[in-house]
C-alpha cells in the first residue's frame, strides 16, 4: 500500500448510479489509492473545493447546466494542481472539451481510465524539474520507438495492448513534455537519447 500514488478525486454527477459507479471503478486502479469525494450539485463541489484541494475533478460538462472549468479555476485559485477530467455521456465536439485537462466516458474500461489518471499525474511544474528523458514514462518511451518506426496510432495500440484513446492521450503527454511536434522531432530526439538505433528507422 506505501507504494501506491494517494489521489484524492472528486466525482461531480448528479446520476447516482454512474457516480456510485465511477468512484467504484477507481477504488479499483492498481498502483492508486484512490479516495473518491462524490458530490451532487455545483454549491457542493464550490464548498468542497474552498476547504479542500482535490489532485483532479471529474465532472459531467452538462453539472446543472453547462460547467465552466475557466470559471472554477477563477473562483478557486487555491486549486492550482488540480486537474480536471470531463465525463462523458453524451457526443461532444473537441470545442467543448477544449478547457478540460482529459476527458472520460460512461463506456470506458477501467484500463482505459486508469492510463488517464497516470498521464494526468506528470504536471509541468514536476516535468519542469527533470531532464527530458527522467520526465518521461518507460510507456511513453515504447511509444516513441514505435512512432519512429512509422507505426500507426492503431498499430501502438494494438503492440502495447492499449485503447487507440490512450495512444493518442500519451503521444499528446510526450509532445506536452518535449515540446515536439513533429514524428521527425520525434526520431531526432529518439536518436539523441539512443532510443532507437539508426538501423531501426532505415525506412522511414
Amino acid at each position: 500500500m506505501s507504494n501506491k500514488l494517494s489521489l484524492v478525486i472528486v466525482v461531480a454527477e448528479t446520476s447516482a448510479i454512474i457516480r456510485s459507479g465511477l468512484s467504484a471503478v477507481l477504488k479499483r486502479i492498481p498502483n492508486l489509492d484512490v479516495h473518491p469525494v462524490e458530490v451532487t450539485s455545483p454549491d457542493a463541489l464550490s464548498n468542497y473545493a474552498n476547504l479542500h484541494q482535490p489532485d483532479i475533478i471529474i465532472i459531467n460538462p452538462t453539472f446543472e447546466g453547462w460547467f465552466s472549468v475557466k470559471d472554477f479555476r477563477s473562483k478557486h485559485p487555491n486549486l492550482k494542481r488540480t486537474r480536471y477530467v470531463a465525463l462523458i455521456s453524451f457526443i461532444a465536439t473537441q470545442n467543448q472539451l477544449k478547457e478540460y485537462d482529459e476527458h472520460f466516458s460512461i463506456y470506458d474500461d477501467p484500463g482505459t481510465i486508469a492510463d488517464k489518471i497516470h498521464g494526468l499525474m506528470h504536471t509541468p511544474e514536476e516535468d519542469e524539474k527533470e531532464t527530458d528523458t527522467e520526465a518521461l514514462s518507460q510507456r511513453e518511451k515504447e511509444i516513441i520507438t514505435c512512432v519512429v518506426k512509422g507505426m500507426t496510432n492503431k498499430a501502438i495500440a494494438d503492440k502495447l495492448y492499449l485503447s487507440i484513446h490512450t495512444v493518442i492521450t500519451h503521444r499528446r503527454n510526450i509532445a506536452r513534455k518535449l515540446q515536439i511536434h513533429s514524428p521527425a522531432g520525434l526520431t531526432i530526439y529518439a536518436i539523441v537519447n539512443k532510443l532507437v538505433e539508426l538501423s531501426d528507422i532505415k525506412d522511414l
